[in-house]
Protein backbone atom coordinates (compact mmCIF):
# COMPACT_ATOMS: atom_id res chain seq x y z
CA UNK A 1 0.00 0.00 0.00
CA UNK A 2 2.93 2.23 0.83
CA UNK A 3 4.16 1.78 -3.02
CA UNK A 4 0.72 2.85 -4.37
CA UNK A 5 0.68 6.11 -1.83
CA UNK A 6 3.74 6.92 -3.13
CA UNK A 7 2.35 6.73 -6.52
CA UNK A 8 -0.65 9.08 -5.71
CA UNK A 9 1.97 11.70 -4.50
CA UNK A 10 3.69 11.35 -7.73
CA UNK A 11 1.01 11.85 -9.88
CA UNK A 12 -0.46 14.39 -7.33
CA UNK A 13 2.91 16.63 -7.90
CA UNK A 14 2.56 15.96 -12.04
CA UNK A 15 -0.35 17.63 -11.69
CA UNK A 16 0.47 21.04 -9.74
CA UNK A 17 3.21 21.46 -12.74
CA UNK A 18 2.41 24.60 -15.28
CA UNK A 19 2.83 22.20 -18.40
CA UNK A 20 0.15 19.79 -16.78
CA UNK A 21 -2.71 20.36 -19.35
CA UNK A 22 -0.56 20.53 -22.70
CA UNK A 23 -1.16 17.13 -23.38
CA UNK A 24 -4.68 16.18 -22.36
CA UNK A 25 -5.07 12.65 -23.23
CA UNK A 26 -1.95 12.03 -20.92
CA UNK A 27 -3.69 14.61 -17.91
CA UNK A 28 -6.86 12.98 -18.23
CA UNK A 29 -4.94 9.05 -17.86
CA UNK A 30 -2.86 10.46 -14.61
CA UNK A 31 -5.94 11.87 -13.13
CA UNK A 32 -8.16 8.59 -13.89
CA UNK A 33 -5.23 6.49 -12.54
CA UNK A 34 -5.02 8.60 -9.41
CA UNK A 35 -8.62 8.02 -8.77
CA UNK A 36 -8.06 4.44 -9.31
CA UNK A 37 -5.48 4.34 -6.38
CA UNK A 38 -7.31 6.37 -4.19
CA UNK A 39 -9.96 4.54 -4.07
CA UNK A 40 -7.54 1.88 -1.95
CA UNK A 41 -4.98 4.20 -0.47
CA UNK A 42 -8.18 6.49 1.69
CA UNK A 43 -10.18 3.90 2.85
CA UNK A 44 -6.63 1.84 3.84
CA UNK A 45 -5.62 4.90 5.64
CA UNK A 46 -9.10 5.88 7.33
CA UNK A 47 -9.22 2.04 8.49
CA UNK A 48 -5.52 2.28 9.33
CA UNK A 49 -6.23 5.71 11.45
CA UNK A 50 -9.26 4.51 13.15
CA UNK A 51 -7.33 1.33 14.65
CA UNK A 52 -4.92 3.34 15.83
CA UNK A 53 -6.62 5.50 17.39
CA UNK A 54 -8.58 2.85 19.66
CA UNK A 55 -5.58 1.45 20.21
CA UNK A 56 -3.89 4.31 21.70
CA UNK A 57 -6.91 5.28 23.95
CA UNK A 58 -7.77 1.20 25.32
CA UNK A 59 -5.15 0.97 27.52
CA UNK A 60 -6.60 4.75 29.14
CA UNK A 61 -9.78 2.81 29.18
CA UNK A 62 -8.89 -0.27 30.96
CA UNK A 63 -7.19 1.65 33.69
CA UNK A 64 -9.89 4.21 34.03
CA UNK A 65 -12.28 1.22 34.63
CA UNK A 66 -15.15 3.18 32.59
CA UNK A 67 -16.94 0.09 31.60
CA UNK A 68 -19.04 2.44 29.25
CA UNK A 69 -15.68 3.56 27.20
CA UNK A 70 -14.45 0.14 26.89
CA UNK A 71 -17.71 -0.69 25.47
CA UNK A 72 -17.50 1.92 22.84
CA UNK A 73 -13.88 1.17 22.14
CA UNK A 74 -15.04 -2.31 21.36
CA UNK A 75 -17.62 -0.99 19.22
CA UNK A 76 -15.76 0.51 17.05
CA UNK A 77 -13.08 -1.76 16.84
CA UNK A 78 -16.18 -4.23 14.94
CA UNK A 79 -16.91 -1.15 12.84
CA UNK A 80 -13.07 -1.42 11.78
CA UNK A 81 -13.03 -4.89 11.40
CA UNK A 82 -16.16 -4.55 9.10
CA UNK A 83 -14.29 -2.06 6.79
CA UNK A 84 -11.18 -4.23 6.79
CA UNK A 85 -13.24 -6.91 5.35
CA UNK A 86 -14.93 -4.92 3.06
CA UNK A 87 -11.45 -3.81 1.78
CA UNK A 88 -10.64 -7.40 1.91
CA UNK A 89 -13.87 -8.65 -0.69
CA UNK A 90 -12.96 -5.21 -2.86
CA UNK A 91 -9.21 -6.57 -3.19
CA UNK A 92 -11.31 -9.53 -5.60
CA UNK A 93 -12.59 -7.07 -7.50
CA UNK A 94 -10.06 -6.86 -10.00
CA UNK A 95 -11.99 -7.31 -13.42
CA UNK A 96 -10.96 -4.65 -16.02
CA UNK A 97 -14.32 -2.91 -15.34
CA UNK A 98 -14.94 -3.32 -11.73
CA UNK A 99 -14.27 0.05 -10.30
CA UNK A 100 -17.02 1.65 -12.94
CA UNK A 101 -20.61 2.49 -12.53
CA UNK A 102 -22.68 -0.19 -14.35
CA UNK A 103 -26.44 -0.49 -15.82
CA UNK A 104 -28.39 -3.11 -14.17
CA UNK A 105 -31.63 -3.97 -15.88
CA UNK A 106 -34.52 -6.50 -14.48
CA UNK A 107 -37.01 -8.80 -17.10
CA UNK A 108 -39.97 -10.39 -16.01
CA UNK A 109 -40.52 -14.31 -17.04
CA UNK A 110 -42.33 -17.17 -16.15
CA UNK A 111 -45.29 -16.00 -13.83
CA UNK A 112 -47.42 -13.98 -15.50
CA UNK A 113 -48.77 -10.72 -13.35
CA UNK A 114 -46.85 -12.30 -10.24
CA UNK A 115 -43.42 -12.16 -12.03
CA UNK A 116 -44.25 -8.30 -13.17
CA UNK A 117 -44.93 -7.18 -9.42
CA UNK A 118 -41.23 -9.57 -8.41
CA UNK A 119 -39.60 -7.04 -10.88
CA UNK A 120 -41.23 -4.34 -9.00
CA UNK A 121 -40.27 -5.66 -5.60
CA UNK A 122 -36.21 -6.38 -6.65
CA UNK A 123 -36.40 -2.79 -8.86
CA UNK A 124 -37.14 -1.10 -5.18
CA UNK A 125 -34.45 -4.33 -3.66
CA UNK A 126 -31.47 -2.83 -5.89
CA UNK A 127 -32.94 0.84 -5.33
CA UNK A 128 -32.59 0.34 -1.12
CA UNK A 129 -29.34 -1.55 -1.39
CA UNK A 130 -27.37 1.64 -3.91
CA UNK A 131 -28.39 4.12 -1.17
CA UNK A 132 -27.10 1.80 1.72
CA UNK A 133 -23.64 1.84 -0.13
CA UNK A 134 -23.62 5.94 -0.73
CA UNK A 135 -24.48 5.59 -4.65
CA UNK A 136 -26.51 7.24 -6.72
CA UNK A 137 -29.28 5.08 -9.01
CA UNK A 138 -30.96 6.51 -11.78
CA UNK A 139 -33.97 5.08 -13.48
CA UNK A 140 -33.40 4.74 -17.08
CA UNK A 141 -36.29 2.77 -18.51
CA UNK A 142 -39.83 1.15 -17.12
CA UNK A 143 -42.28 -0.81 -18.90
CA UNK A 144 -45.56 -1.28 -17.11
CA UNK A 145 -46.98 -5.03 -16.38
CA UNK A 146 -50.42 -5.19 -18.26
CA UNK A 147 -52.07 -5.43 -14.64
CA UNK A 148 -49.64 -4.81 -12.49
CA UNK A 149 -46.08 -4.26 -11.63
CA UNK A 150 -42.85 -3.95 -14.42
CA UNK A 151 -42.37 -5.91 -17.15
CA UNK A 152 -38.87 -4.36 -17.31
CA UNK A 153 -36.75 -1.68 -15.35
CA UNK A 154 -33.42 -0.60 -16.47
CA UNK A 155 -31.18 1.64 -13.66
CA UNK A 156 -28.05 3.70 -13.75
CA UNK A 157 -25.57 2.64 -10.54
CA UNK A 158 -22.90 5.21 -9.80
CA UNK A 159 -20.46 4.53 -7.18
CA UNK A 160 -17.12 3.63 -5.96
CA UNK A 161 -16.72 -0.42 -7.48
CA UNK A 162 -20.60 -0.45 -8.14
CA UNK A 163 -19.83 -3.20 -11.57
CA UNK A 164 -17.86 -5.44 -9.29
CA UNK A 165 -20.42 -5.81 -6.80
CA UNK A 166 -23.59 -5.56 -8.83
CA UNK A 167 -22.39 -8.06 -11.36
CA UNK A 168 -22.74 -10.75 -8.31
CA UNK A 169 -26.75 -10.18 -9.20
CA UNK A 170 -26.46 -11.63 -12.93
CA UNK A 171 -28.82 -14.12 -13.13
CA UNK A 172 -32.39 -15.40 -12.32
CA UNK A 173 -34.14 -14.65 -9.12
CA UNK A 174 -37.25 -16.75 -8.45
CA UNK A 175 -39.48 -15.93 -5.52
CA UNK A 176 -42.76 -18.52 -3.80
CA UNK A 177 -45.05 -16.87 -2.07
CA UNK A 178 -48.97 -16.69 -1.79
CA UNK A 179 -49.85 -14.62 -4.69
CA UNK A 180 -51.98 -11.87 -3.87
CA UNK A 181 -53.36 -11.71 -7.20
CA UNK A 182 -54.71 -15.15 -6.42
CA UNK A 183 -58.58 -14.82 -5.08
CA UNK A 184 -57.48 -18.74 -4.26
CA UNK A 185 -54.29 -17.80 -1.97
CA UNK A 186 -52.61 -20.46 -3.74
CA UNK A 187 -48.50 -20.29 -3.56
CA UNK A 188 -47.06 -18.94 -6.35
CA UNK A 189 -43.52 -19.64 -8.43
CA UNK A 190 -42.61 -16.88 -10.68
CA UNK A 191 -38.75 -15.33 -12.03
CA UNK A 192 -37.07 -12.71 -13.23
CA UNK A 193 -33.97 -11.77 -14.38
CA UNK A 194 -31.05 -9.64 -13.68
CA UNK A 195 -28.57 -8.32 -16.38
CA UNK A 196 -25.82 -5.85 -15.57
CA UNK A 197 -23.42 -4.42 -17.19
CA UNK A 198 -20.13 -2.11 -16.98
CA UNK A 199 -20.48 2.19 -18.36
CA UNK A 200 -17.38 2.13 -20.56
CA UNK A 201 -15.47 5.40 -20.26
CA UNK A 202 -15.27 8.09 -23.53
CA UNK A 203 -11.93 6.41 -24.40
CA UNK A 204 -13.23 3.30 -24.96
CA UNK A 205 -13.61 3.23 -28.54
CA UNK A 206 -16.46 0.52 -29.60
CA UNK A 207 -17.42 0.07 -33.48
CA UNK A 208 -21.23 0.74 -33.84
CA UNK A 209 -22.21 1.00 -37.74
CA UNK A 210 -25.57 2.75 -38.43
CA UNK A 211 -26.52 0.06 -40.63
CA UNK A 212 -26.19 -2.63 -37.64
CA UNK A 213 -28.84 -0.16 -35.72
CA UNK A 214 -32.73 -0.38 -35.80
CA UNK A 215 -33.78 2.93 -34.02
CA UNK A 216 -37.62 3.03 -32.65
CA UNK A 217 -39.27 5.94 -31.20
CA UNK A 218 -42.52 6.03 -28.64
CA UNK A 219 -44.19 8.02 -26.44
CA UNK A 220 -42.85 7.98 -23.03
CA UNK A 221 -44.98 6.43 -19.78
CA UNK A 222 -45.45 7.56 -16.69
CA UNK A 223 -44.96 10.96 -14.47
CA UNK A 224 -42.79 13.15 -15.97
CA UNK A 225 -44.63 16.55 -17.39
CA UNK A 226 -46.98 17.05 -20.46
CA UNK A 227 -44.50 15.96 -23.26
CA UNK A 228 -44.58 12.69 -21.91
CA UNK A 229 -48.06 12.41 -23.59
CA UNK A 230 -47.55 14.47 -26.24
CA UNK A 231 -43.93 13.56 -28.15
CA UNK A 232 -42.47 10.24 -29.09
CA UNK A 233 -39.37 11.13 -26.89
CA UNK A 234 -38.59 7.59 -25.81
CA UNK A 235 -36.25 5.64 -27.80
CA UNK A 236 -35.62 2.11 -28.11
CA UNK A 237 -32.15 0.67 -30.22
CA UNK A 238 -31.88 -3.04 -31.23
CA UNK A 239 -28.82 -4.32 -32.67
CA UNK A 240 -29.07 -6.12 -35.40
CA UNK A 241 -25.93 -8.18 -35.27
CA UNK A 242 -26.54 -9.25 -31.58
CA UNK A 243 -30.29 -8.96 -30.97
CA UNK A 244 -28.96 -6.38 -28.05
CA UNK A 245 -31.91 -4.03 -27.23
CA UNK A 246 -31.69 -1.33 -24.90
CA UNK A 247 -33.99 1.64 -24.37
CA UNK A 248 -34.19 4.83 -22.49
CA UNK A 249 -37.53 7.00 -21.52
CA UNK A 250 -35.83 9.07 -18.99
CA UNK A 251 -34.90 12.19 -20.54
CA UNK A 252 -37.05 15.12 -21.77
CA UNK A 253 -35.55 14.87 -24.85
CA UNK A 254 -35.60 12.24 -27.90
CA UNK A 255 -31.74 13.36 -28.48
CA UNK A 256 -30.49 12.45 -24.60
CA UNK A 257 -32.60 9.46 -24.59
CA UNK A 258 -30.81 8.19 -27.87
CA UNK A 259 -27.18 9.43 -26.04
CA UNK A 260 -28.13 7.42 -23.29
CA UNK A 261 -29.31 4.05 -25.50
CA UNK A 262 -25.60 4.18 -27.34
CA UNK A 263 -23.99 4.68 -23.94
CA UNK A 264 -25.77 1.29 -22.85
CA UNK A 265 -25.08 -0.51 -25.90
CA UNK A 266 -21.60 0.14 -26.45
CA UNK A 267 -21.57 -0.72 -22.80
CA UNK A 268 -23.09 -4.28 -23.32
CA UNK A 269 -21.07 -4.57 -26.47
CA UNK A 270 -17.95 -4.35 -24.78
CA UNK A 271 -19.21 -6.57 -22.04
CA UNK A 272 -19.94 -9.20 -24.74
CA UNK A 273 -16.16 -8.51 -26.51
CA UNK A 274 -14.57 -9.31 -22.62
CA UNK A 275 -16.38 -12.38 -22.71
CA UNK A 276 -15.16 -13.52 -25.94
CA UNK A 277 -12.14 -12.78 -25.19
CA UNK A 278 -12.44 -15.75 -22.54
CA UNK A 279 -14.73 -17.81 -23.99
CA UNK A 280 -15.83 -19.13 -27.28
CA UNK A 281 -19.46 -17.89 -29.04
CA UNK A 282 -20.54 -22.03 -28.47
CA UNK A 283 -19.87 -21.54 -24.76
CA UNK A 284 -21.20 -18.12 -24.08
CA UNK A 285 -24.75 -19.28 -26.10
CA UNK A 286 -24.48 -22.39 -23.62
CA UNK A 287 -24.54 -20.31 -20.54
CA UNK A 288 -27.76 -18.36 -21.48
CA UNK A 289 -30.41 -19.82 -19.40
CA UNK A 290 -34.48 -19.34 -19.45
CA UNK A 291 -36.06 -17.71 -16.77
CA UNK A 292 -37.54 -20.07 -15.90
CA UNK A 293 -37.27 -23.26 -13.31
CA UNK A 294 -33.32 -24.96 -12.63
CA UNK A 295 -31.80 -21.75 -13.77
CA UNK A 296 -31.97 -19.05 -10.50
CA UNK A 297 -29.00 -17.54 -8.62
CA UNK A 298 -31.14 -17.25 -5.91
CA UNK A 299 -34.67 -18.20 -4.17
CA UNK A 300 -36.70 -16.12 -2.18
CA UNK A 301 -38.77 -18.27 -0.50
CA UNK A 302 -42.33 -16.27 1.38
CA UNK A 303 -44.46 -19.10 2.34
CA UNK A 304 -44.80 -21.50 4.39
CA UNK A 305 -41.33 -20.21 5.90
CA UNK A 306 -39.24 -17.17 5.35
CA UNK A 307 -35.70 -18.35 3.37
CA UNK A 308 -33.69 -16.58 0.65
CA UNK A 309 -30.51 -18.79 -0.11
CA UNK A 310 -28.40 -18.26 -3.28
CA UNK A 311 -27.11 -21.82 -4.87
CA UNK A 312 -24.16 -21.03 -6.40
CA UNK A 313 -22.73 -20.50 -2.45
CA UNK A 314 -25.19 -22.25 0.29
CA UNK A 315 -25.52 -18.78 1.79
CA UNK A 316 -28.72 -18.29 3.70
CA UNK A 317 -30.85 -15.69 5.18
CA UNK A 318 -34.22 -16.05 7.01
CA UNK A 319 -35.10 -12.52 7.39
CA UNK A 320 -36.26 -12.17 4.10
CA UNK A 321 -37.70 -8.70 5.37
CA UNK A 322 -34.29 -7.23 5.57
CA UNK A 323 -33.02 -8.69 2.37
CA UNK A 324 -35.62 -6.92 0.23
CA UNK A 325 -34.69 -3.55 1.77
CA UNK A 326 -31.32 -4.37 0.90
CA UNK A 327 -29.51 -6.22 2.69
CA UNK A 328 -27.79 -8.34 0.34
CA UNK A 329 -24.53 -7.59 0.48
CA UNK A 330 -23.99 -11.45 2.80
CA UNK A 331 -24.98 -13.26 -0.24
CA UNK A 332 -22.87 -10.46 -3.02
CA UNK A 333 -19.36 -10.58 -0.45
CA UNK A 334 -20.18 -14.46 -0.39
CA UNK A 335 -20.39 -14.93 -4.54
CA UNK A 336 -17.11 -12.56 -4.63
CA UNK A 337 -15.15 -14.78 -2.39
CA UNK A 338 -16.50 -18.28 -3.61
CA UNK A 339 -15.28 -17.25 -7.15
CA UNK A 340 -12.34 -15.05 -6.11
Amino acid sequence: MASKEARVEELESLMLRPNFWDDNDKAQAAIAESSRIKLWTVPYGDIRSRFTDVADMIPDAEESGDAQFVKELMKELESVDDALAEMEVRRMLSGEMDDHNCFLSINAGAGGTEACDWVLMLSRMYQRWAQKKGWAIELIDAVDGDVAGLKSVAFKISGEFAYGYAKAEKGVHRLVRISPFDSNAKRHTSFASVDVTPEISEEVKIDVRPEDLRVDTYRASGAGGQHVNKTDSAVRITHLATGIVVSSQSQRSQIQNREYCMKMLKSKLYELELSQRKKSIDDLAGEKKEIAWGSQIRNYVFQPYTLVKDPRTGIECGNVEAVMDGDIDVFINGFLKHTG
